[in-house]
């Protein structure tokens, strides 16, 4: 893979920074996505599909944040990096406003460039995601 100007090491320096914030509940790695960033969730679900940054957040994660009574909060297994490529594994944990435990094992590909994200491909069992989409309401 060809390498951005930022070096491999710089990316996963940002990205685990990124998830350290995310963890102390003063940020997220979605601050490092690029305004025309495309983030793709893989899988079967009716939300699997590729959205524009703004889309993303707009469709996917205020309403996933919306249905938490604790918002999630990430532990990293590893970050990996290979040219313009940070990979992210993790498990999550959360709990939803219905009381029931949220936990999921999460995977993601970050294309970086210029200390940004401007591709990312999400991989998690998608069958979890669904039935708590499902069984908490916006409106709780």
């Amino acid at each position: 893979m060809a390498q951005s100007a930022t070096s491999v090491s710089d990316n996963k320096i940002l990205v685990q920074a990124s998830f350290d914030r995310w963890v102390n509940g003063t940020g997220s790695p979605f601050e490092l996505l690029a305004d025309d960033a495309e983030w793709t969730i893989v899988g079967s679900s009716p939300l699997s599909k590729t959205y524009r940054k703004q889309q993303f957040l707009d469709e996917v994660i205020r309403p996933f944040n919306a249905r938490m009574a604790k918002p999630l909060v990430p532990s990293v297994k590893g970050i990996y990096g290979d040219g313009d490529m940070v990979i992210i594994l993790f498990d999550a944990a959360a709990t939803a406003k219905d009381g029931v435990p949220y936990r999921n094992t999460y995977t993601w590909y970050f294309q970086m460039k210029g200390g940004k994200v401007i591709k990312a491909t999400a991989f998690f069992d998608t069958r979890h995601f669904d039935e708590l989409w499902a069984r908490v309401p916006l409106t709780l």
